[in-house]
């Protein structure tokens, strides 16, 4: 019998660490080489860890929710071969290339009589912060709330609380009898009323001598504003954001605080490319197999204009721009739960018009059923989305960190309108839309913004009708 480390395989370019959103298999199941050991998530995109090898799952080095890095051991399979397995012990090698791993799996080990042991009912998911398994289970067993522990500083990744900060915490805040106090109320009640929010973090740094009554007044003379609680009652049901939408939100937060978004409009007469399409979509779709939307013709066309306009293919770091070499269009699209994401079409400007409606097609079809990779979200360098798809007009859309331009096409529409002939002017049925363009008022200025959607706006009406595919 031998040992094999499942360790956490690279995903993509600038891809360091990924969330175990849940393990597939348990300890003592039988595992089939290549078959899903356990599901994990990236800042994009979610995907599954394979195993290498046929064996049985004997030991899970973390648990649900915890941050893993790139090359970290993940899972210790038991394997009849030799072939790629590590023929140590199991203790040697975890704690060789990992000691931290090693001290988390005792912790968790101790943390078990935590668990069979009643605790206070608190839900993690009113919190905006990450906390380990293993640090719920020691808050919830030395009756530490959810507000008191959101106040303890993190020495961990990104500031996160870690098993040694709640134990560094849990010995001081016994020299705090005030402390103690506000955590035995705030477990008694969901509402924490302002003092307790200020308070606990002086007392905790300072323990409070027996002979000196703790007071009040200190955080009273400085108060703190605070946000009035939403009201809701019985009628109302509270549904708890997913992993991807709080990813979103905070990236259109964090896109709104660094940039200064303005928007240039202007409206397209788009009626040749949509009799074009209506004349080659059916010759199309029985030649290749795949539906011919609209989407590759305007991609096309945007790749093609920032070929004219560089500047808009650039992105920005601290006082620097970074002009990009490649042209790499992220095609914003929408995923059956109403979340967002952004697949990415490398070197766009390379691809004819059949190459680019398959690398359309073949993103959204992979998006919709899950399985992109993290790196086809990776490297854009400008961003289309198409809001017309849900009938609308036209948007001002967010720009997709760090790139500094975003393109909204909106609906097609059926409209009277002048045409000029050679022999005079007449109104006629026309397909219009509404290109709205969002830019980086920081690095693009309204000359180059305008003039960037014009030029998309010249290309689609100068469409060929004539041109073959």
């Amino acid at each position: 019998m031998a040992k094999f480390e499942l360790k956490l395989p690279k995903m993509g370019e600038s891809v360091a660490e990924a969330t175990i959103t849940n393990w597939l298999k348990e300890v003592g199941d039988k595992i089939e080489m290549d078959e899903a050991v356990l599901e994990i998530a990236t800042d994009k995109v979610d995907s599954e860890v394979p195993s290498e090898v046929s064996g049985i799952l004997v030991e899970k080095l973390f648990g649900k929710d915890d941050l893993v890095q790139v090359g970290q051991t993940i899972a210790i399979i038991e394997t009849d071969a030799s072939v790629g397995a590590t023929p140590t012990p199991v203790a040697q090698p975890v704690q060789e290339s990992a000691p931290a791993v090693q001290e988390v799996i005792k912790a968790v080990e101790a943390a078990k009589e935590f668990v069979a042991a009643p605790v206070s009912n608190q839900n993690f998911s009113e919190s905006d912060k990450f906390f380990s398994p293993l640090v719920r289970n020691i808050a919830k067993e030395e009756g530490i709330s959810i507000a008191e522990l959101e106040r303890i500083p993190g020495t961990g990744n990104e500031g996160r609380v870690t098993k040694n900060d709640l134990l560094d915490y849990i010995a001081t805040r016994g020299n705090a009898p005030v402390a103690a106090q506000n955590t035995q109320a705030a477990v008694q009640t969901p509402v924490v009323s302002p003092v307790v929010e200020t308070k606990p973090e002086v007392q905790v740094a300072a323990p409070v001598s027996q002979n000196v009554q703790p007071t009040i007044q200190p955080a009273a003379s400085n108060p703190q504003p605070t946000v009035a609680p939403v009201s809701v009652n019985g009628q109302d049901e509270i549904v708890e954001m997913d992993r991807m939408r709080k990813l979103i939100s905070k990236y259109m937060v964090d896109s709104l605080q660094t940039s200064a978004h303005v928007q240039s409009f202007i409206e397209v007469d788009v009626t040749n490319i949509w009799d074009w399409r209506e004349k080659n979509k059916n010759v199309f779709e029985k030649r290749e197999g795949e539906k011919l939307t609209f989407t590759p013709i305007f991609m096309e066309i945007v790749a093609k204009a920032l070929k004219d306009f560089p500047m808009m293919n650039i992105s920005v770091d601290g006082d620097y721009i970074i002009k990009k070499k490649n042209i790499n269009l992220g095609m914003a699209a929408a995923l059956p739960n109403g979340n967002l994401i952004v697949p990415v079409i490398k070197n766009a400007d390379q691809l004819n018009l059949l190459g680019m409606a398959k690398a359309v097609n073949d993103l959204g079809n992979r998006a919709k059923a899950g399985k992109l990779k993290p790196d086809d979200t990776q490297g854009g360098t400008y961003t289309v989305t198409n809001v017309g798809t849900f009938g609308s007009v036209f948007g001002t859309p967010i720009i997709n960190q760090p790139q500094v331009g975003i393109l909204a096409l909106g609906a097609i529409r059926k409209v009277p309108a002048v045409i000029e002939t050679p022999e005079g002017d007449f109104i006629g049925i026309r397909k219009k839309m509404f290109l709205s363009h969002s830019y980086d008022h920081r690095v693009v200025d309204g000359a180059l913004g305008g003039s960037f959607v014009k030029r998309v706006a010249d290309y689609m009406e100068a469409f060929d009708l004539n041109r073959s595919i």
